[in-house]
């Protein structure tokens, strides 16, 4: 059996994680992002999803790649994080979080829907602010809520096809998105930990283990599964 998984944002973190965890499992991978992920047996094209004609770039080898596929996976995991106020928000920038967050995975779930026979998964990648808020990240806030939404969407729309999906929310993970958002700073991400009950932050390949349990298990469907090791609450 051919199986597939098309997974963007391969290139570090949950995304390069996801990666080998699908490949582990004899599935042949694509990746889209913008850099190549780099390894071995992965196909990866590249794509910037924060300009609309992405698709243009990568249908031609995305459509060779999925030749006989039997069983696909799509993992909608790149992502931007924009930091902004919602009484100051750049117009461009709140379309770059849309266009990256919301608007490709919705472009690349139509190409890939011949491809989606029964037994295939959509998994979007949301996050703990897909449904809560905290102060100064309005349009990533914005765009994670609406990730969830598209997921239960794509729960009612596809029913009866045998097609299912979730939408997987990691916590504070140990990824170069975080550390750059903090600046590098050891003490902000140990504080950042504090606010795990386990006291520490989360690694991508337990992310990838989650992101995979929802693939390859249709009774999880329409779901969001917040994987954050519990959050002390204040």
């Amino acid at each position: 059996m051919k199986k597939v998984a098309v997974i963007t944002g391969g290139r570090t973190g949950i995304g390069r994680a996801t990666i080998e965890r699908f490949q582990g499992q004899g599935f042949q991978v694509i990746n889209l992002s913008r850099k190549p992920a780099g390894i071995d047996g992965c196909t990866s094209l590249i794509a910037d999803f924060s300009h609309p004609d992405w698709l243009s770039a990568v249908e031609k080898p995305l459509k060779e790649q999925l030749k006989g596929c039997e069983q696909l996976a799509i993992v909608h995991n790149a992502g931007v994080h924009v930091n902004d106020h919602v009484l100051e928000i750049e117009p461009e920038e709140m379309r770059r979080s849309l266009e990256v967050n919301v608007v490709a995975p919705a472009i690349l779930n139509r190409f890939l829907a011949p491809y989606l026979v029964p037994g295939s998964a959509i998994v979007y990648i949301g996050s703990t602010l897909s449904e809560k808020a905290v102060f100064g990240c309005t349009s990533y806030v914005t765009a994670k809520h609406a990730v969830v939404g598209m997921m239960r969407s794509t729960c009612q729309d596809l029913a009866g096809r045998q097609v299912h999906t979730a939408c997987v929310c990691p916590g504070f993970t140990d990824t170069d998105m975080l550390r750059e958002h903090v600046g590098g700073s050891a003490e902000v991400l140990k504080d950042i930990a504090s606010v795990c009950t386990y006291n520490r932050l989360i690694e991508p390949a337990e992310i990838a283990d989650t992101i995979y349990f929802c693939a390859t298990n249709p009774v999880i469907n329409g779901a969001v599964l917040h994987a954050n090791l519990g959050q002390v609450e204040h």
